[in-house]
């Protein structure tokens, strides 16, 4: 009888995840890989799991290998896989703007005021009701469990816009999971901060965990003693009265990540309402700056940011695709309006 199912390791920071960590016992037999763990993980078919081996979802002693590849005692196994909870999904006829399809996946520019998926509350309305609408009855990848994101292996919040991409069958959604889990695609964004940073550019590397007081919330944790590592980089393309427009480039991927660092260096993102941007946060040396930063909160209510370039290598035929997304309405005339204060 094998051994029990060791519990999954919980990663906050990649909610569509997840994790096993298998030491191999000393009397272990050499034994194929992906029989070893269907024997193990009995949750999981063997054929997912050998597509997991494949695309590289699994490592023994930290490398990649075959399905075919011999266990032996004492060796350390790792096992990454897409893993959503179960919730019910109903089709929407809401419109979408698809960028870019083909048979294995589909890259969208999402709205502001659309969630990626239904949770916390949230029941309909969102990107995979549209999604599964658009593909009529063509099923989304998921794991064994009824899943309810589908497709989906990165997110960006509710109200932030931009780019997005969806797997339509599975080895598309383990290969674009590889690509998201080490950090081996391109993510560019574009954030209208308060007031005007000092340098044109910089670098900000501080750990970022769920807030010990505000669960809903996240923090940067600069000494590491908390959370994940985290490291995103910055540059001034814009500066403008009450605020600047910057460019934000991940290279990892934490939950709130820009809005988190950008606040963590006093310089929220307008119109943020978690992370202080909701208030002006420059001085208020006249009334009529004032009057101006309180116009600037009424046209960006929400945070200004943009999901403006997304590249990755297709998963199917191995070509390096990128795409660009312009701003949207609310945020081009913010900038128009700011422009126009000179």
């Amino acid at each position: 009888m094998p051994p029990e199912l060791p519990p999954p390791t919980s990663e906050e920071d990649l909610p569509l995840y997840e994790h096993y960590t298998l030491t191999v016992g000393p009397g272990q037999k050499p034994t194929r890989l992906d029989k070893y763990l269907a024997e193990r993980l009995t949750h999981l078919s063997r054929s997912r799991l050998q597509l997991a081996i494949e695309v590289g979802l699994v490592t023994v002693e930290g490398q990649p290998t075959k399905p075919s590849a011999k266990v032996r005692p004492s060796q350390t196994i790792v096992v990454r896989l897409p893993y959503p909870p179960p919730l019910a999904l109903t089709p929407e006829p809401i419109s979408l703007d698809i960028v870019y399809e083909d048979p294995y996946l589909l890259v969208v520019n999402k709205p502001a005021g659309m969630s990626c998926h239904p949770g916390a509350g949230v029941y309909s309305g969102t990107l995979l009701n549209a999604l599964l609408y658009h593909l009529q009855n063509q099923s989304l990848p998921t794991t064994e469990q009824n899943a309810s994101r589908p497709g989906l292996v990165h997110r960006i919040d509710k109200d932030t816009t931009g780019l997005l991409v969806i797997a339509k069958e599975e080895r598309t959604y383990f290969g674009l999971s590889k690509q998201f889990f080490e950090h081996s695609t391109l993510r560019r964004y574009l954030a209208l901060v308060w007031d005007s940073p000092k340098a044109d550019s910089g670098t900000i590397t501080a750990h970022i965990g769920r807030d010990p007081h505000q669960r809903k919330k996240y923090r940067a944790f600069p000494d590491g003693s908390a959370g994940k590592h985290a490291i995103t980089h910055w540059r001034v393309v814009e500066r403008l009265p009450l605020a600047t427009l910057i460019e934000c480039q991940l290279e990892t991927g934490r939950t709130h990540q820009i809005r988190v660092h950008l606040a963590h260096i006093g310089h929220p993102l307008v119109g943020d309402k978690t992370y202080g941007g909701d208030r002006p946060r420059v001085p208020l040396l006249s009334p009529r700056i004032g009057q101006q930063a309180h116009q600037l909160l009424s046209l960006m209510p929400r945070q200004a940011l943009h999901a403006y370039t997304l590249g990755f290598t297709h998963p199917i035929t191995s070509e390096r695709l990128t795409f660009e997304a312009p701003l949207p309405t609310d945020f081009a005339q913010t900038l128009e309006y700011l422009r126009g204060l000179r």
